[in-house]
């Protein structure tokens, strides 16, 4: 594509022609909508929640690489800096619980490590030391609840899930080694049963969990469903659903420190330096200071990037709020990675200091999952996960980039399909052309992922069939712009570019085909006189004696 200042916009719609009948057709999955002079352009990656296969995408929407794997994912995908693909996987075991894991790709699909263990779910985390953190459910017994504090009357079953994070280093293509692990189970409060562990004032201990709150979690107590690193401050932040707050810990502890209240770089152990999102779980606020519903994909943004170092959550809005946003918070932190907190208040700030929501809220909701990220132009990409739409945004909020994932749970949609349901994708992330795992890589762009009926017309003395666009959005401006079939049995088929102006329908170029077989005609070599140099709608038309196929472009230049 053109990438001079004088880039079209491009919308394409695709438009079939019978008996001069033009019945438009909106696009309704794939590239919907691209601003090309205000968007990151660059390469985006998802993982479809219900497809073994990862896509790799360009600006235009256009298939750059897939992976195939034995799993769906469980949840989060990464391109690494290597250009190899980390991609959690879920395997579904008979006794119905999932045991995940990850698995190491290679930019041809090969396998290049893989580990599993019992009980992962939804987020992974690659470190600059080339260790994964693990995202674990940590199983406890009802006995062993109670033991610890928990309210008997809280617990639904014969155990509840806590929370642990492993890092995991890799010792053989299918092996690895636990390096370090931290538990929330070792940091507790509780104020219900005093012959219990844990036994104490809650709102004195904004370090501890209380483990009698988040009371509908049932068996899944908290519910964590992101993990992320600062390397700067060798911390961890989590996202825990069912209480509504994100968690900061301290990483630069031994696990045996972290299982403690003392060590690191903290001098605090494996408790917790911060959190946000809903003082009511430390006793520090009420309901109107709850500023996260149901939140996910808690992680600082990227040093080098516009605030950097600042907080994003998705928040889903699930309970009484009824829409999502995006939250970009400035945690109260030093450069040593200290959090300051007010005796008895509620950890700041008040506020985000830069927050997404539709003009009309309810427009933008994502009832689970969701994610975003920061783009270097100051751009920020956002998965609604529950629609599998990818949209960017920019600072002021304007929508310059739009994509709706084609990939359902045993389908492929057809461009023009309008019932789209299960396709969710739990994140994406945008990765620029100048990322240095794509360095070396083929980029040729190739199909677009969702589907185009190939549509033959024909009579008795001719057919057109396999018909097909190159570039996916065919470009006036771009002479490399390709429109192929397969013409069979004889000639007398023309190809007829025009356009519309007002009322009056005006031809550009007309072009007589006369053998069959294949034909590749590019745009540059239509007309002697040159490419059309207008913005605007064009349209193209396969034509023989009686029948014929047109489609539409809508260029907006």
């Amino acid at each position: 594509m053109n990438t001079s200042e004088n880039k079209s916009i491009k919308i394409w719609i695709l438009i079939f022609l019978f008996s001069n009948l033009l019945v438009a057709q909106d696009p309704t999955v794939g590239l919907i909508y691209q601003d090309a002079n205000k968007i990151y352009e660059g390469y985006t990656l998802f993982s479809p929640k219900t497809s073994n296969t990862t896509y790799l995408i360009d600006s235009e929407g256009l298939l750059v690489n897939q992976w195939e794997s034995e799993f769906v994912p469980g949840l989060s995908v990464y391109l690494l800096e290597d250009g190899h693909l980390l991609r959690s996987g879920a395997i579904e075991n008979p006794d119905e619980n999932p045991t995940g894991g990850f698995q190491k790709f290679d930019w041809d699909n090969n396998l290049v490590w893989q580990y599993y263990y019992g009980r992962q779910h939804h987020d992974i985390e690659p470190l600059p030391n080339g260790n994964v953190l693990m995202v674990v459910n940590d199983r406890k017994t009802r006995n062993e609840a109670i033991q610890a504090g928990r309210d008997p009357n809280l617990i639904s079953g014969n155990n509840i899930r806590s929370l642990a994070i492993l890092e995991v280093r890799q010792t053989g293509p299918e092996t690895g080694e636990i390096v370090w692990e931290w538990k929330a189970w070792d940091h507790l409060v509780q104020d219900h049963d005093n012959t219990k562990d844990n036994f104490g004032v809650v709102s004195e201990h904004p370090e501890l969990m209380n483990i009698n709150y988040a009371k509908d979690g049932g068996q899944d107590w908290l519910h964590t469903n992101s993990v992320a690193y600062n390397e700067a401050l060798d911390q961890i932040i989590v996202s825990n659903r069912n209480t509504n707050e994100i968690w900061i810990i301290d990483h630069s502890t031994t696990t045996e420190e972290a299982a403690t209240h003392t060590g690191g770089n903290s001098g605090k152990g494996g408790d917790i330096l911060y959190r946000w999102g809903n003082p009511i779980a430390y006793q520090a606020g009420n309901e109107s200071n709850q500023k996260l519903f149901g939140q996910h994909d808690a992680h600082w943004i990227k040093s080098g990037l516009p605030g950097e170092g600042n907080i994003m959550i998705f928040s889903n809005g699930i309970s009484n709020r009824g829409y999502s946003s995006v939250d970009e918070i400035v945690p109260p932190v030093d450069s040593n990675g200290n959090y300051t907190l007010a005796s008895g208040a509620a950890f700041e700030p008040l506020d985000p200091v830069w927050q997404f929501t539709k003009n009309e809220p309810e427009d933008f909701y994502s009832p689970r999952y969701g994610g975003s990220q920061r783009l270097p132009n100051g751009n920020t990409l956002i998965c609604n996960s529950d629609s599998g739409e990818f949209f960017e945004v920019t600072p002021e909020k304007e929508i310059v980039w739009v994509y709706i994932n084609p990939v359902a749970t045993d389908k492929i949609y057809s461009q023009g399909d309008t019932d789209i349901d299960n396709n969710q994708v739990f994140r994406c992330y945008r990765y620029g052309a100048d990322y240095v795992g794509l360095a070396g890589q083929d980029l040729t762009p190739g199909d677009p992922i969702e589907l185009y009926p190939n549509v033959a017309i024909q009579n008795e003395n001719s057919i057109i069939e396999n018909f097909k666009l190159h570039n996916n959005h065919p470009n006036p401006f771009n002479p490399n712009t390709k429109i192929e079939f397969s013409l069979s049995h004889q000639n007398d088929v023309s190809l007829i570019i025009y356009d519309i102006l007002g009322n009056k329908i005006r031809t550009l170029i007309e072009y007589s085909l006369y053998e069959e077989g294949l034909h590749q005609v590019y745009w540059d070599s239509l007309n002697d006189d040159g490419k059309p140099t207008v913005s605007g709608i064009y349209f193209y038309t396969l034509k023989t004696k009686d029948k014929q196929q047109t489609k539409k472009m809508m260029l907006l230049h």
